[in-house]
């Protein structure tokens, strides 16, 4: 290729996002996605995601430009067809640091699994969960009794953290949200704003009578006894963005948005 980058393309199976590949693959030149140094990303916040995670499954991990051709698409910049190179070599980097979560269910196995956006844990049933919140192995919260709880990345913060009334944090922030459900008791607590280094530690309480979940972006772990959560330094991500359309700025418009 003309500027030495080895790109990639990948797209989500709808009729947009197929009708986009195609022509793609007919203007610009690819490479299969091992042997790419850029992944270009076709479709909405939810496939970014899948093919992040997908990176970091196969532990090969190349800076994502997405287009968005889904709904929301915070994560995606506009679509357009002309013009690739000259996005691509204009784009801003950001660094994005993915939550390592550690499930152990009653039955006493454990899962580890990475989320990018958050964490969340939530009840099973029609009974309320109630749970133990530790910070670096301090109980905080003995017994908070609610819907389910949150642990928020800064990139993660204006999607389902937002939509339980979490604080919106600035890309670089180094900060993590902690985000109760429909909180119970105690009635009036609202969260927590902690530093990225903060290890949290979430114990279910009575998991037989009150069972919870834990979900790490798109992925479940039913029936869990204790969740472990703490920023995965050793393996970060990197989104490329217009710089007329930078997540960092995106971030902060959306605390004006009524």
């Amino acid at each position: 290729m003309s500027d030495g980058v080895r790109r990639a393309l990948v797209g989500s199976p709808t009729h947009p996002a197929r009708v986009a590949e195609r022509e793609l693959r007919d203007r610009y030149d690819w490479v299969a996605p091992d042997e790419a140094d850029l992944i270009v990303v076709l479709g909405g916040d939810g496939f970014m995601l899948q093919t992040l995670h997908a990176m970091l499954e196969r532990r090969r991990i190349v800076p994502a430009f997405g287009m968005n051709l889904g709904t929301v698409g915070f994560l995606m910049n506009d679509w357009r067809l002309e013009g690739l190179d000259e996005r691509l070599a204009r784009a801003k980097p950001f660094r994005v640091s993915p939550l390592s979560m550690t499930a152990t269910t009653i039955d006493g196995e454990t899962h580890q699994i990475p989320a990018i956006n958050e964490v969340s844990l939530l009840r099973e049933t029609r009974q309320t969960a109630k749970l133990e919140v530790t910070v670096n192995d301090r109980a905080v919260l003995p017994e908070l009794v609610c819907d389910g709880i949150l642990v928020a990345t800064p990139a993660g913060s204006t999607a389902y953290n937002l939509s339980a009334n979490g604080p919106i944090l600035p890309l670089g922030s180094a900060l993590l949200a902690l985000t109760p459900i429909s909180p119970f008791r105690p009635r009036r607590w609202r969260g927590a704003i902690l530093p990225e280094k903060a290890r949290i530690a979430i114990t279910v309480l009575e998991p037989d009578k009150r069972p919870v979940s834990a979900v790490a972006d798109q992925r479940e772990v039913r029936d869990v006894a204790r969740v472990e959560i703490a920023i995965d330094r050793m393996r970060g991500l990197t989104l490329m963005f217009d710089p007329e359309h930078a997540l960092d700025d995106r971030i902060t418009m959306e605390q004006f948005i009524a």
